[in-house]
């Protein structure tokens, strides 16, 4: 069984937990110390920028399935070849972080060029459904994507919500909007659902009730000081929607 074979096993059974060290990190010691985290923690995968040496380095420090992010094509494609696992179309927070949004043709526009770069190569594909279009035009792109092959969309809700609050709450109001946004794209479409933005230990389990196969963790996990922190949160994660898991199983 191959790395991402190790993925889809977790996505079938909606446990799946991707850590992200972030599009716009290129410090290659951050980004090692997250991927070692997740490697220890127990997650499912790490998504990481495009950066040669930094996809090397993460090959040789982790054997989960590696993502990497980009939103230009020859990024993607050219990452195949220097041996991730998985490509993202996302995560567009750095385009939000400088006042840009990304609207749906954008990606898929993006997508096609990707594809028709891969030449035929099967690589798995997740892409990421923009927060801050109308829920409508979001289902509408899911479903395209989906006619398109693709395994797995990715949800956000930081788009919207950056702006409004800090800390905890304005984690719960990205989360919340994340979450609804996830809800409906379960609700229209038969794609597997990866829920991101504002996830922690407490707002996890409920990504996964609104019917998440996947949940994408970023900030709290790669914003701490310390590889023994990140280890403690994802261990966190990985044991709450280990909980919320086995109470589903007695509900039923």
């Amino acid at each position: 069984m191959n790395r991402i074979d190790l993925f889809k096993n977790d996505l079938r059974e909606k446990r799946a937990i991707k850590i992200i060290a972030g599009i716009d990190n290129f410090n290659s010691e951050s980004v090692k110390n997250v991927v070692c985290a997740a490697e220890m923690g127990g997650a499912s995968a790490v998504d990481i920028c495009f950066n040669e040496e930094i996809i090397s380095m993460a090959r040789e420090n982790t054997s989960l399935p590696i993502f990497v992010s980009s939103i230009i094509p020859s990024e993607l494609a050219q990452a195949v070849r220097m041996g991730a696992d998985a490509i993202e179309v996302g995560n567009f927070d750095a385009l939000y972080r400088k006042g840009e949004r990304i609207s749906a043709q954008r990606v898929l526009d993006i997508v096609n060029e990707t594809i028709r770069l891969l030449d035929g190569q099967k690589t798995f594909m997740c892409v990421t459904i923009p927060g801050h279009i109308d829920i409508s035009e979001q289902i509408s792109l899911a479903m395209k994507l989906e006619e398109m092959g693709i395994d797995l969309i990715q949800t956000e809700g930081a788009a919207t919500t950056s702006a409004t609050n800090g800390g905890a709450r304005g984690l719960l109001q990205t989360a919340e909007v994340s979450i609804s946004n996830t809800m409906e794209l379960v609700r229209n479409t038969s794609i597997p659902v990866m829920t991101a933005s504002g996830i922690t230990t407490t707002t996890a389990p409920l990504a996964f009730a609104s019917g998440a196969s996947a949940i994408g963790v970023g900030s709290c996990v790669n914003k701490l000081n310390s590889t023994i922190a990140m280890v403690a949160v994802v261990k966190s994660l990985v044991e709450s929607v280990r909980t919320s898991a086995s109470r589903e199983t007695i509900n039923a």
